[in-house]
């Protein structure tokens, strides 16, 4: 299905995706899948929807977590050297990550020397991006998510599909169905009612969390003032695993730093409300370095960079640096809301995902996920802040390969466009050889489009039609009126 590929970047192993059109075809094929889909994102924006209208001064927050994030990308190095004196003089090892390759060994020799073969995961994008649990399994430690909806998509062999829901595309008796077959300790008559599954799952993990040695976190934020790492979770796993063992690992891309608390509390009270529609988190768990007696002994953090210095490097798309992970431009996106998350073949599916992943891994390797979307701009609306995702789509799209026919097509459009007499004779001429065509279709469809042109049309009618040349232009109806 996949084929690996070179990194660009120095970004470790990529994995290069089939193309989004023919990933998502069996996907929107799916009724149930849709359904799924269909029902959960809704549900979510609304809740969104209602607690952001509480908020008087939202725009005024989305401004301030916008210029944060430019702030941060515009002193980045310097931040991020602030940030390890901080860690280190409170008792925290950081370590530098040029790519995922240089990750995952570290946090293996981390949990060797820590005589772990066993971790605890708290939901953590960045592990996904960096392969962490399969190069834990190459080495012998096996790692068990403990986030609900992490621990669905393992036991059923799966990939995540969501940022913020990875298990989105299950409703609850297919969820059922998998504890029943690979839950060993599920009981025999579980039924599909939540309350039941939550607490299948809590007794699952109980034994994990006292007896693992090691965990292993991202985090939403890094505090660059005071080297504090912050996890925002709604299950209170994250928490277990971030107090009872001995050692813990967090794994964090550069990008998530902030300069001091006062910043940090603008995003405490933009992504709750755009992720899951509450007014906070119920567990905001905030740690820095290590506390004698309380919490893990050894504690260290992972910087990656994996590709993120390259995107920095784009004035136009580092904008994707400034995400948040909250999801809100997913819940509302029409293309995801039809084909879900693994059509787009990344840890990072949506519209977030169509800008950050050819970015990290390159363009040619992912050419097709900026076209992955209508470019309605639903997305821009949402997102907290204020990432231009349509404005980075269209900078992406340019820097796809394109066929040489295809070139030269935009090259003669172009030289036609510019100029208002060729234009206007471009539109006749073509209204003259597609008239009586267009008048059939008209009479037996009531539309002006074409199902199918001949290659190489056929390129665009495979997904859509193609429209016609009206009957007038506006500026003859114009010039009439």
């Amino acid at each position: 299905m996949s084929q690996r590929a070179t990194p660009p970047h120095g970004g470790g192993r990529i994995i290069a995706p089939l193309p989004f059109p023919t990933a998502a075809r069996p996907e929107v094929a799916d009724p149930q899948l849709r359904a799924n889909l269909r029902r959960a994102t809704r549900t979510i924006r609304g809740k969104r929807q209602r607690v952001v209208e509480e908020v008087p001064d939202w725009a005024a927050l989305r401004d301030a977590g916008a210029a944060i994030k430019a702030d941060v990308q515009r002193r980045l190095p310097e931040l991020l050297e602030r940030f390890e004196a901080a860690a280190t003089a409170a008792g925290a090892h950081v370590h530098w990550a040029r790519d995922a390759a240089e990750a995952c060994r570290i946090v293996v020799e981390l949990s060797h020397a820590a005589g772990a073969t066993e971790v605890v995961k708290v939901k953590s994008m960045a592990t996904q991006e960096i392969e962490l649990n399969e190069a834990l399994a190459e080495a012998g430690i096996t790692a068990y998510e403990t986030d609900l909806a992490e621990l669905i998509v393992q036991l059923g062999d799966d990939t995540p599909s969501h940022i913020l829901v990875p298990a989105i595309h299950y409703n609850r008796t297919q969820i059922r169905e998998i504890f029943r077959r690979r839950m060993a300790d599920a009981p025999p008559e579980l039924s599909d009612e939540p309350r039941d599954l939550a607490e299948a799952a809590r007794m699952h993990l109980r034994r994990r969390f006292l007896s693992a040695k090691v965990a292993v976190s991202g985090a939403n934020f890094a505090v660059a003032d005071t080297g504090t790492l912050v996890v925002v979770e709604s299950e209170g796993n994250g928490r277990m695993c971030l107090t009872l063992p001995q050692t813990l690992i967090s794994v964090v891309g550069i990008e998530k730093l902030v300069p001091s608390f006062a910043d940090l509390e603008v995003f405490l009270q933009l992504l709750p409300r755009s992720s899951t529609g509450e007014r906070m988190n119920p567990y905001t768990s905030v740690w820095t370095g290590v506390t004698p007696g309380d919490g893990p002994q050894e504690v260290h953090i992972v910087l990656v960079d994996n590709g993120r210095s390259a995107v920095l490097a784009d004035p136009v798309g580092r904008q994707a640096l400034s995400c948040i992970r909250c999801s809100a431009c997913l819940n509302v996106c029409p293309v995801y809301e039809r084909a879900g998350g693994h059509a787009y073949g990344s840890v990072y599916p949506g519209p977030i995902g169509a800008i950050l992943s050819p970015q990290l891994t390159g363009v040619e390797a992912n050419a097709s996920l900026p076209y992955a979307s209508t470019l309605c701009g639903a997305c821009y609306d949402v997102c907290p802040v204020k990432i231009n995702i349509p404005e980075v789509l269209i900078h992406l799209r340019q820097q796809a390969p394109h066929p040489v026919a295809e070139r030269a097509a935009m090259r003669s459009l172009s030289w036609i466009m510019r100029n208002p007499r060729r234009y206007a004779a471009a539109l006749r001429a073509a209204r003259l050889g597609t008239g009586p065509l267009g008048a059939s279709r008209q009479r037996r469809t009531g539309a002006r489009t074409l199902r199918w042109l001949p290659w190489p049309g056929s390129a665009w009618t495979q997904s859509r039609d193609a429209p016609l040349p009206a009957p007038q232009t506006f500026r003859e109806w114009w010039e009439k009126r």
